[in-house]
């Protein structure tokens, strides 16, 4: 016999996020890399409790409050929070600190060669191309040619500010090559992710009031959430990108890496993976997913119909992707 449950909201996160810490504890758990290895079949009947429970279904394989928000939890970590599709496996928010540690760790180390420093560039924004894409806002289609228009671009963006600073930089201190990666990481973000998203630049983002109900599209809208999620990559990028260079320059001058030269490639990535495990997370929380945009900063034509329509709304919502 089914336990019958009571009724939660599951179209909200767990925690109120109007808070920092509650935001920062509810991507610790979206963002949780060992979602990384659920199964199909759990992830299929943890969306399956989600959709039953929803539509006011039974659960009889869920005895708590607590074992609903868990199978919430792993679906929120695979599942498009405006489509219900099945993210691909790289581009899910608990794939970054896995992929980004392995990716960042190869590309500090590299960093002197050209011929690595073009291959390893091509592959970050190659998977950042597929993160970007699959965290958009909505089910904004892109075609195929924007796809490939807006992934040469990111890619060529970042080859050029790295191979350009390592020129500037060659007769420079050690620690500032090693921070060349990072600032072509960031050029890539800022060309990247606009670009992977140009449909909502476009047609903008869908707006909703706090009951869900659509009201129309906003390219305002579309425009704050990119800029912020641009700033929060980033920031996310920032913590192992400058903090690893750091440590590698201090065993540089101590002779550890003369003595263990082998030891340079697996301290960088193991350490980008322990700043990576709390900037993720700590990152995305610096705003909501959920992003409210005020009604007088929205487009006129959208602003004067809401004002007739519907008077008492002052804060109206959107997805703003991740």
């Amino acid at each position: 016999m089914a336990i019958e449950l009571p009724r939660v909201n599951l179209d909200e996160p767990r925690y109120d996020q109007s808070t920092y810490l509650n935001r920062a504890k509810h991507f610790l758990i979206v963002t949780n890399p060992l979602n990384v290895f659920a199964t199909e079949e759990q992830l299929d009947r943890a969306a399956r409790i989600v959709r039953d429970y929803r539509a006011g279904k039974p659960v009889p394989d869920v005895t708590s409050v607590d074992e609903l928000w868990s199978a919430k939890y792993l679906y929120d970590s695979a599942f498009h929070p405006d489509t219900g599709e099945k993210m691909l496996l790289v581009g899910r928010m608990s794939a970054q600190v896995p992929m980004n540690m392995t990716i960042t760790g190869c590309m500090m180390t590299f960093y002197k060669s050209t011929p690595a420093v073009i291959f390893w560039q091509w592959f970050n924004q190659s998977f950042n191309a597929v993160v970007n894409y699959t965290n958009r806002s909505g089910a904004s289609p892109i075609s195929q040619e924007q796809l490939l228009t807006s992934y040469c671009m990111a890619t060529g963006g970042a080859l050029v500010t790295a191979l350009s600073l390592n020129r500037l930089v060659r007769n420079a201190p050690p620690l500032v090559g090693r921070l060349v990666p990072l600032a072509a990481v960031a050029a890539a973000n800022c060309i990247n992710i606009p670009l992977m998203r140009i449909q909502e630049i476009k047609n903008g983002v869908t707006l909703l009031d706090k009951d869900g109900k659509e009201l129309g599209q906003s390219v305002r809208a579309a425009k704050e959430g990119i800029s912020a999620v641009t700033f929060s990559r980033i920031l996310m990028a920032m913590p192992g990108m400058v903090f690893t260079p750091v440590l590698m320059n201090t065993l540089e001058k101590r002779g550890f890496l003369r003595r263990f030269p082998w030891a340079n490639a697996p301290i960088q990535t193991l350490f980008c993976g322990l700043c990576l495990t709390f900037a993720t997370p700590l990152c995305c929380a610096l705003f909501s997913q959920k992003a409210s945009i005020h009604v007088d900063s929205i487009e006129e034509e959208l602003r004067t119909k809401l004002r007739k329509e519907r008077p008492e709304l002052d804060v109206v919502y959107y997805n703003k992707g991740l």
